[in-house]
């Protein structure tokens, strides 16, 4: 039986946010959340992770409360790669007063940005980063949209030989950029390549995403729901009858998995700011991911929208 996302949500509240996994507590089988390895290491992540552009809020309770609820049942779900950055107004300082408030960073693989040109300017926005964090390192610094790579790049070297960086990575959500990138990564030793890929948006898989697998660079993937397009023309209608075969019941997870689906995708960051939508999105890392033919298939069906 296909399931909307509004069904689906609906069922979730109903039980008290339980994810049916087989039977069991809300808790069972996060060991069953799917993980590739960052090639750099071998070190394997969970596929879905959360991106925190929108956790820039105030310090009020009401305000942070559904976040901090978000954030913990993404923990719980096995989630533990979070992305953020000093340009997503607030997020830095509340993601530190969370993590430590729930005491989980130790579960997590925290990643965030410079976009500072300069050494100096680099360094010290990386200190303050740390200090907003609440944390003594980085799981993973990158460069927010390129800018001041050049500089940036020996800073977080630096850094990483000290052990406050593990690992190193640039990003760009524009298709404007991505000339410049690919010639970035075809000189540069990264770790991590974060860029938009979706349904809606393919032109990363024409060169960026061969190259990142050719130069053996994880793929984090911002935008997994491109514009929200699909969102609006299916509307309240449920996911055609054969993504069930690669265990898809709703439209966030449609998208998810074709994005996930990619060979060199490591982990995608919807962002997710309720509890609703994390149960909803984990549930991507889950199950089967489309193969190829399938990929052309959930294609067909989008342009034809």
């Amino acid at each position: 039986m296909s399931v909307t996302r509004r069904e689906f949500n609906k069922t979730a509240l109903l039980t008290g946010g339980a994810i049916a996994l087989g039977g069991g507590s809300s808790l069972a089988g996060t060991e069953d959340v799917l993980r590739r390895a960052i090639p750099s290491s071998g070190e394997e992540i969970p596929i879905v992770g959360l991106g925190t552009n929108r956790y820039g809020v105030d310090t009020s309770d009401a305000a942070r409360a559904p976040l901090r609820a978000a954030l913990n049942r993404f923990r719980e779900l096995g989630g533990t790669v979070i992305d953020t950055a000093p340009s997503y107004r607030t997020s830095e300082s509340v993601l530190g007063d969370l993590i430590a408030d729930l005491g989980i960073r130790d579960d997590l693989f925290v990643a965030t940005k410079s976009d500072q040109s300069g050494g100096d300017a680099v360094a010290g926005q990386m200190q303050e980063s740390l200090g907003k964090l609440k944390t003594k390192s980085f799981d993973l610094m990158q460069v927010h949209n390129l800018r001041g790579w050049q500089d940036a790049f020996p800073v977080m070297r630096k850094w990483k030989a000290e052990g406050r960086i593990r690992y190193i990575g640039i990003t760009t959500s524009n298709a404007q950029q991505y000339a410049d990138l690919e010639k970035i990564m075809q000189h540069e030793d990264l770790d991590f390549v974060q860029l938009n890929y979706s349904l809606e948006q393919r032109e990363a898989a024409e060169r960026l995403l061969p190259l990142a697998a050719d130069r053996g660079m994880a793929v984090m993937v911002n935008r997994a729901f491109g514009g929200g397009r699909i969102f609006d023309a299916v509307g309240d209608s449920p996911v055609p009858d054969w993504a069930g075969e690669f265990d898809c019941s709703s439209w966030a997870q449609f998208l998810l998995k074709y994005a996930l689906s990619h060979p060199a995708t490591t982990v995608a960051i919807p962002g997710m700011t309720k509890t609703k939508h994390v149960e909803d999105n984990m549930m991507a890392a889950r199950g089967r991911l489309p193969d190829a033919e399938e990929r052309r298939q959930m294609e067909a069906f989008y342009d034809a929208l």
